[in-house]
């Protein structure tokens, strides 16, 4: 082992090796993921370690470790530094004295208490104590030590990723959001979309005005076993005089944005779309996809995979500028928008390269406003680094784009489903450029995905809501 670096070794401390009061130690803070980690691999999910809402009602007002999670730091320090690895546990005493809150510090320490030398056992008083020194948890343990020397490279564990599939990124999930929207669900009539309105209701989101046929939606209701006689139902024959009646009310300010329920994406546009009657602005609409993808470090917005099937530049234009209008909503003041295409150069045979030279031009005249724009960029080169990297690519979009655009709905659809099923990506929708949002969830979208576009299009509405008022002021 001759050169090798002594954090890549670990090496034990036989029982010949070791007196009286020796001491070791570790430091570990305290981290969310910490939790949920020991929350997995126990299967405790008490409350109180892993709901913060639960938390804030408790006698210690926040989210608490496990108790064992410091008991499992005083494992370690035994098996990894004194005596090291060869110990045999044989048996630990714990009294916890306070709470670990998240963000604790704790120095976790065992010292060498008696020593049986026919045996080999020793006995070990051990502390953990947070920043502040305060002891949180004390006790004994006692081990058999190892009597042969082991020196041994350290073993690199894989890196842990947690995923949480159906919800997005915490700003679209935060507790401290807006006021809920009175919002119609249209045609609510099969176990998801019910499920959906009744859910996102619950999380104060919205407040649903469920329209379509009272039977069928009662119907829906009793079937999932849902509460919604605190919902207001219109009664309409059918999903096309549902979508109707919502783009009707939402053009007539009851209402504050749509949700789809069981009926078609073309059913429920065609009467958003209506020059006369509808819900149409001077912008064109366009769907946003907004993902957590658990390889990715922040939420990104796919768009656009359900409008505009192959739009021309005024049309992509709109498409970035209701991308970068969304991204402004939750909190992004200066999104990075990457225009993808298959290559990074100008290629007068792919259309989509000359799109992108134009749409990036068009934003430095300030015909597109809000955003940091380059294209054209291939996938990789858009999210990763080492990509961008490796081709030399100088630009302030390339390796951390917040916006995806897909030169077409077909590459944006395909894209946005390889992420859902091959990286176990979460993603809620919302069509932009309309005079309310509108969540265009898929009829195979569960109830949750449901919830997530809730928020989306709550904290769309939110900052639309800003902006006019802003505007009225100046």
């Amino acid at each position: 082992m001759s050169g090798t670096n002594n954090e890549e070794v670990i090496e034990n401390k036989t029982y010949d090796e070791i007196s009286l009061g020796d001491e070791a130690f570790l430091e570990k803070r305290l981290t969310m993921e910490d939790i949920k980690l020991f929350a997995i691999m126990s299967g405790d999910v008490n409350p109180a370690h892993v709901d913060d809402d639960f938390a804030k009602s408790s006698r210690f007002q926040e989210v608490i470790a496990h108790g064992m999670w410091g008991g499992a730091l005083i494992s370690t320090v035994l098996g990894t530094k004194l005596p090291g690895p060869g110990t045999v546990y044989l048996g630990q005493t714990l009294a916890f004295k306070a709470p670990v809150m998240l963000g604790d510090v704790l120095r976790v320490t065992v010292r060498v208490d008696k020593m049986d030398e026919k045996r080999h056992h020793i006995v070990f008083a051990c502390r953990c104590e947070n920043q502040r020194g305060d002891t949180v948890i004390e006790g004994e343990a006692r081990v058999l030590a190892p009597t042969k020397k082991v020196r041994r490279q350290r073993t690199v564990l894989p890196e842990i990723r947690l995923s949480e599939r159906g919800q997005l990124h915490a700003i679209l999930t935060a507790a401290d959001h807006p006021d809920p929207m009175h919002t119609a669900v249209v045609h609510p009539v099969d176990d998801s979309s019910i499920r959906g309105a009744v859910e996102s209701a619950k999380q104060k989101l919205i407040i649903p005005t469920l329209v379509g046929p009272r039977d069928k939606i009662m119907a829906a209701a009793d079937k999932a076993e849902l509460d919604i006689s605190e919902f207001d139902i219109i009664d309409v024959p059918h999903s096309h005089a549902a979508a109707e009646k919502a783009v009707a009310m939402a053009r007539a300010g009851e209402i504050e944005a749509l949700m789809k329920g069981a009926l078609h994406t073309d059913e429920l546009l065609h009467e958003v779309v209506k020059r006369e009657g509808g819900l149409r602005t001077e912008r064109c609409l366009s769907h946003v996809m907004a993902f957590d993808v658990p390889t990715y470090p922040r939420p990104l917005f796919i768009t656009d995979a359900a409008i505009n099937i192959y739009p021309g530049l005024a049309q992509k234009r709109d498409i970035i500028q209701n991308a970068i209008e969304l991204s402004h909503a939750i909190g992004n003041t200066n999104p990075r928008v990457a225009i993808l295409s298959a290559v990074e150069t100008i290629n007068p045979k792919l259309n989509a390269t000359l799109d992108a030279a134009a749409l990036c031009k068009m934003a430095e005249r300030g015909q597109i406003t809000g955003g940091i724009l380059d294209g054209p960029l291939a996938f990789d080169s858009a999210v990763s680094e080492d990509s961008r990297s490796t081709k030399g690519i100088e630009s302030p979009v390339a390796g951390c784009a917040d916006i995806l655009v897909a030169p077409d709905l077909e590459a944006a659809n395909m894209l946005m489903k390889q992420l859902s099923y091959l990286a176990d990506a979460s993603g809620a929708g919302v069509v932009v450029g309309a005079r309310v949002p509108i969540m265009l969830t898929s009829r195979a979208d569960d109830a949750l995905t449901r919830i997530a576009s809730s928020a989306l299009a709550l904290l769309l509405a939110d900052h639309q809501r800003k902006a006019l008022d802003n505007k009225y002021n100046k």
